[in-house]
C-alpha cells in the first residue's frame, strides 16, 4: 500500500455536480461505512447530484465482486470509508493510514480521524450532518475506544435497548447507539439489508435503528428474543470449546466456533468470558492472524507493548523463506474472482489493482517484461473465462510471499492483523471437484503455517510483557 498525501474537503464538487446529475456510493459494511455513506448521500444532494442507488464492499470477498461503473454516463461512482481504491472511482474518501489504488481519482479526501463519518459530517460538509452526540458513539464502536467511554463488553454485545430513567441522557443514547451497531452487525449479511440502510435513512442513529427494526420485522428476520437466546448459547459454547487456550493474560484461540445461528458470534467474545485478559491473538482457516488489546480496559497501551511491532517482528523470523517462494498473478486473481457474488457485471481483480495493492514488486519469468503489454487485457477479463494460454502467461508474471502479506496485513498497536496466508496454499488453478472439510484429516501446510505464526506472536508478546 501506498502512503497519500492527507486531504480534507472534496475538490471541485461544484465541477462534478455539473458533470454528474447522479451518483452511485460504495461503501464498507459497517457502522461507520453505513453512516459515511448517509452522509455522503446527504452532501452529494446538498450538491444536486441524485444518489440513485448504493452497494456494499467488503475487503476479500467483496472487494472484486462489486458491480462496474466506469464513470462514462451520467452516474457518478462514489467509495467510501474503504482503503482500496479503483480506477473507476470518481470521489474517495476513507480514514486509515494507508490507502492503495487512489492515484487516478478525481476527488479524494483522506484524513486520518476516529471514523471516516466524522470527517464528512464535520469538515468535508459546510453544514454539521450527524449531531455530535451520533458522531461520537460511530468513532467510538470504530475504533473500539470503549474503556474511554466506560462501555462495558455487556454494552457492546446487548441487543434489547429500554431507556433507563436512572441514567443520563447521554448514557441512554450510548446504549441505544451500541444496540444499534449490534442489530447492524447480525445482520449485514442479508441480501439488500445495509443498502436499504443507507438509502431510507436520515443522517441519524435514531432513523437507522426504527429502519432496521422495521426491516426485521418485513424480512422476517431473526427477533431479539432468538438473538439473544443464540448468543448466549454461543458464549456458553465458547467457554468450553479446546480452541480457546488461556496463557497467562494472553487468550490464544482457533477460528470462531459455531457461528451459523443467527445473532450468535460476536467478535467481543473472548473477552466476555476472559474479562482479566489484556490480549487475544486469534488464527483463522482462512489464512489471517488477529492481535488485540482488551479494548474494554482503562489502559490500553499496556507497558509500551506495540501489536503491530511484534507482528513485524514475527514475519522477519520467515522472511528469507517468504521473499524465496513467488505467487504466480493467476492464483491472486482466481482466488480475488472466486466468490459466490461475482458475475459477469463485477469489476474483477485487474492489472491495475495488482499493481495498486503490490506497487512494483512483481517481477515476471521467460519472456520478460514484455508479456506486460498482453497482461492488462487478459486480466479484464474473469478468471473462468481465461483460455488456457492466457493462464500460463498469467502463472509468469509473480510477487514473492513476503510482499504479498506485507500489502494484506497493517494495524497499530492496539490491534494488527498478519493476512494473505491462503495464498501459501493455493495452487494456479482451481481445483477439480467441490472441497470437502475433513475433520479427520491434519492440517494443510498453509494453515499450520497459520498456527506458526500465531505461536510465535504470543511466544514474543509474552517476552515484551516480561520486558515491560
Amino acid at each position: 500500500m501506498q502512503k497519500v498525501l492527507l486531504e480534507s474537503g472534496i475538490r471541485n464538487i461544484n465541477k462534478l455536480s455539473q458533470r454528474y446529475p447522479k451518483a452511485e456510493i460504495y461503501f464498507h459494511q459497517d457502522l461507520d461505512g453505513v453512516t459515511t455513506a448517509i452522509a455522503m448521500k446527504n452532501y452529494l444532494e446538498q450538491h444536486g447530484i441524485k444518489v440513485v442507488d448504493v452497494h456494499v464492499i467488503q475487503y476479500g470477498d467483496k472487494e472484486f465482486s462489486v458491480k462496474k461503473n466506469d464513470a462514462q454516463g451520467d452516474t457518478m461512482p462514489v467509495l467510501v470509508d474503504f482503503a482500496h481504491g479503483k480506477p473507476m472511482f470518481v470521489i474517495h474518501t476513507d480514514h486509515h493510514d494507508r490507502q492503495a489504488g487512489a492515484e487516478d481519482t478525481k476527488s479524494t479526501s483522506f484524513r486520518q480521524s476516529r471514523s471516516n463519518v466524522e470527517t464528512i459530517s464535520q469538515i468535508v460538509s459546510p453544514k454539521e450532518i450527524f449531531p455530535n452526540e451520533d458522531i461520537l458513539l460511530i468513532s467510538t464502536v470504530d475504533s473500539a475506544n470503549f474503556a474511554s467511554q466506560n462501555i462495558s463488553v455487556d454494552d457492546v454485545i446487548n441487543y434489547t435497548f429500554e431507556l433507563d430513567k436512572d441514567e443520563s441522557l447521554k448514557r441512554n443514547k450510548t446504549l441505544l447507539g451500541l444496540v444499534t451497531n449490534k442489530l447492524l452487525l447480525a445482520f449485514k449479511n442479508k441480501p439488500g439489508f445495509l443498502e436499504e440502510l443507507v438509502m431510507n435513512s436520515k443522517p441519524s442513529i435514531m432513523s437507522i435503528l426504527q429502519n432496521i427494526k422495521r426491516i426485521m420485522v418485513e424480512k422476517g428476520y431473526a427477533t431479539v428474543p432468538e438473538m439473544e437466546k443464540n448468543k448466549a448459547a454461543y458464549i456458553q459454547s465458547m467457554k468450553g470449546s479446546e480452541n480457546v487456550k488461556i496463557e497467562g493474560n494472553i487468550i490464544v484461540q482457533y477460528g470462531g466456533g459455531s457461528m451459523v445461528k443467527p445473532g450468535s458470534y460476536d467478535r467481543y467474545t473472548p473477552f466476555k468470558n476472559n474479562p482479566d485478559a489484556d490480549f487475544l491473538v486469534i488464527a483463522w482457516p482462512l489464512g489471517l492472524v488477529q492481535a488485540s488489546c482488551n479494548p474494554f480496559k482503562k489502559d490500553r497501551e499496556l507497558k509500551g507493548v506495540n501489536l503491530g511491532d511484534i507482528a513485524q517482528e514475527v514475519l522477519s523470523k520467515w522472511e528469507s523463506q517468504l521473499k524465496e517462494r513467488e505467487i504466480p498473478l493467476s492464483t491472486i486473481k482466481w482466488i480475488s474472482e472466486d466468490t459466490k457474488g461475482f458475475g459477469p457485471e463485477s469489476v474483477g481483480f485487474t492489472f491495475k489493482d495488482f499493481v495498486a495493492l503490490y506497487g512494483k514488486n512483481f517481477k515476471t519469468m521467460d519472456n520478460g517484461r514484455e508479456i506486460l503489454t498482453h497482461v492488462g487485457e487478459m486480466m479484464e477479463i474473469p478468471f473462468s473465462e481465461l483460455p488456457e494460454e492466457h493462464r500460463e502467461m498469467l502463472d509468469d508474471v509473480t510477487v514473492n510471499a513476503w510482499d504479498l502479506i506485507q500489502a494484506n496485513s497493517g494495524g497499530h498497536k492496539c490491534i494488527t492483523n498478519i493476512s494473505g496466508l491462503v495464498y501459501l496454499g493455493r495452487s494456479n488453478r482451481p481445483p477439480k471437484g467441490k472441497y470437502k472439510y475433513d475433520p479427520n484429516k491434519e492440517d494443510s501446510a498453509y494453515v499450520k503455517f497459520t498456527k506458526m505464526i500465531q505461536n510465535e506472536f504470543v511466544r514474543l508478546l509474552k517476552e515484551k510483557i516480561a520486558e515491560g
